[in-house]
């Protein structure tokens, strides 16, 4: 996987990748104090298209409130130009999109207030997360052993980067022991998510999800609730244990970078048959549908991006040029 580009949107200014640098002694690398979002953009016949960029942007907005900033350097509009503006000026039809605010400029104390909001925006091509198998055959996961965070712990409505240290914990442990894929149990024991995905399973026409209290809200998980219940399976939101996903028809897991993915064996358990389900594959089908704009919803899911001249769009703001967008 390369993640080399051409440009990257620093502070409301494109910069060659060699240039994108941060000095060592950045806070917000020390101490994980940053808050991010995972975006695609997919070719369609139209070109280039976002796929659901507004509510990435807030929920970018909303991760930066939850963390405490009161004020960012640049509001949701802009980030949004800024997204459209890299991807163009990179030149990318299907690419992964990663926008990032952290903290700079102080915070040694702590304290999120004794530093300053730095943005960055990069993209990259970014095409199986998990393998190219992986969609028609599925993946195995194992239970981890880590716990995912208690909600009064850390914050598990906001993307913040050192929340995924927790991550990266659960996903080594279970690659190391053979399998593709960790999911993690919450504080009661309960079946949470996994490292960055959400998790459905089915049984009979139904399909369940764990509540969105303890877990992040995912864009996709709420994607493909819409897209089941346009194919007509009800959605069921409620605690799953972990011997029900043992007993389940189908499991598939979904995230931004993961897309649709189904869970072939869990603890050494073969799911259904050993591969991806019918219902599976069909939610596969409708978000694939979706997010080239083939689908009915996609008119309100996708931004298009229009093609820009890259040198004339090169250190067009400064953060000193624009309004801090206040987040209280």
């Amino acid at each position: 996987m390369g993640f080399k580009s051409q440009y990257i949107w620093m502070n409301g200014k494109l910069v060659r990748y060699h240039d994108a640098t941060l000095h060592f002694l950045t806070p917000g690398l020390h101490y994980g104090v940053g808050v991010f979002e995972g975006i695609r953009c997919y070719s369609t016949k139209h070109g280039p298209a976002v796929f659901r960029l507004k509510e990435h942007m807030y929920r970018l907005m909303a991760s930066a409130a939850v963390l405490g900033w009161r004020e960012l350097l640049f509001t949701v509009e802009e980030l949004t130009e800024g997204v459209k503006q890299v991807v163009a000026a990179n030149g990318f039809a299907d690419c992964y999109i990663r926008p990032l605010i952290y903290l700079a400029e102080g915070g040694w104390n702590l304290t999120i207030d004794g530093g300053k909001p730095h943005v960055g925006i990069a993209v990259w091509k970014w095409e199986a997360f998990l393998g190219k198998e992986a969609l028609e055959r599925g993946v195995r996961a194992s239970t981890s052993s880590f716990t995912r965070h208690h909600v009064n712990a850390t914050m598990t409505k906001a993307k913040i980067s050192g929340n995924y240290v927790n991550s990266v914990l659960a996903k080594s442990e279970s690659v190391r022991l053979g399998f593709d894929e960790a999911i993690l149990l919450d504080t009661h024991g309960h079946v949470a998510e996994c490292t960055g995905e959400n998790l459905f399973l089915v049984r009979g026409r139904k399909l369940y999800t764990t509540p969105s209290a303890e877990v992040l809200e995912g864009i996709t998980r709420d994607t493909l609730i819409d897209l089941a219940l346009d194919l007509g399976y009800p959605i069921v939101e409620q605690p799953v244990s972990r011997d029900q996903l043992y007993i389940a028809d189908e499991v598939f897991v979904c995230g931004t970078a993961a897309e649709v993915i189904g869970l072939r064996e869990i603890d050494f358990r073969k799911i259904g048959s050993g591969v991806s389900g019918p219902i599976t594959c069909r939610i596969q089908q409708a978000f694939s549908d979706s997010v080239r704009g083939r689908h009915r919803l996609s008119k309100e899911w996708l931004t298009y991006v229009p093609p820009v001249e890259t040198e004339a769009q090169v250190l067009p703001l400064t953060p000193d040029s624009v309004e801090r967008a206040d987040l209280s």
